[in-house]
């Protein structure tokens, strides 16, 4: 008993000692690459800084620079997690969504609408592109080898809003909730083995109780598998394209178009 204690003891001793000197900034390029190589995206135009300024991943196509937030990263205590932050970023470039914003812009001579309707619409679009580059995320992740509901992790131990609160919902429960229903379907060996961390079991038993509920709703059921294999296909499709056209996105090819470049 003495002897089963005391090796208690030291890995506890351990994990803390690693939890207190994990430095995810440094950490961002060896898995950057990582996540680039195991998913066959060329390496040697890309670069990684990682910032303290919001990010704004605007110019990738002209520099080639993956901004990373220093203040996400402060969320990151290992490898997946720091995964999940950069896979994220790389979500957005995959699919484009700042060269969409800068057409949009471009034709309608804004990115913002000031108004009640307007804020609206921009949140969804947030959540909707947020969404997106999750679930790309998780693809360039499993492809990797880093557990895909690390992206679960980092977002439930983000402080949540008031309305998440009101709601009893961890932080991000609606895109926290998405990537674990992807992961369940893309790669269920993966939810399977789990995530060892306290915000991964309070998500879990808030998650349970959501896919309890949407079991019981046979058309919510089938909603979602719609809703699933249209992910699966799309986010698939836009990683393989962004790899056959040497890192661009559609929308990149568009904006450079758009340009006249």
């Amino acid at each position: 008993m003495k002897k089963i204690l005391m090796s208690f003891f030291v890995m506890v001793a351990f994990f803390v000692a690693y939890a207190a000197t994990y430095d995810a900034a440094s950490r961002v390029e060896t898995v950057a690459n990582n996540l680039l190589v195991k998913n066959s995206i060329p390496t040697s135009n890309i670069k990684f800084e990682v910032t303290d300024k919001a990010v704004d991943n605007s110019s990738f196509v002209d520099d080639r620079v993956v901004s990373i937030s220093k203040s996400d990263l402060a969320y990151a205590g290992n490898d997946n997690e720091v995964a999940a932050v950069v896979a994220n970023e790389l979500g957005h470039i995959i699919t484009g969504h700042a060269s969409k914003d800068s057409i949009v812009s471009s034709i309608t001579g804004t990115s913002t609408t000031q108004t009640i309707a307007g804020e609206l619409i921009n949140n969804y679009k947030f959540t909707k592109e947020e969404k997106e580059a999750d679930v790309v995320a998780v693809n360039l992740m499993a492809n990797a080898g880093y557990n895909p509901l690390a992206a679960v992790v980092v977002l439930t131990k983000q402080t949540s809003t008031y309305w998440d609160a009101l709601k009893a919902q961890p932080a991000n429960a609606e895109r926290a909730m998405n990537i674990y229903d992807y992961a369940n379907y893309a790669y269920p060996n993966s939810v399977k083995s789990g995530y060892s961390c306290i915000e991964y079991k309070n998500f879990l038993a808030y998650a349970n109780d959501v896919v309890a509920k949407r079991n019981a709703d046979p058309k919510a059921q089938e909603k979602l598998e719609k809703d699933l294999q249209k992910y699966r296909k799309n986010s698939v499709s836009q990683i393989s394209k962004f790899r056959t056209r040497g890192g661009l996105s559609f929308w990149d090819i568009i904006l450079g178009i758009f340009k006249g470049e």
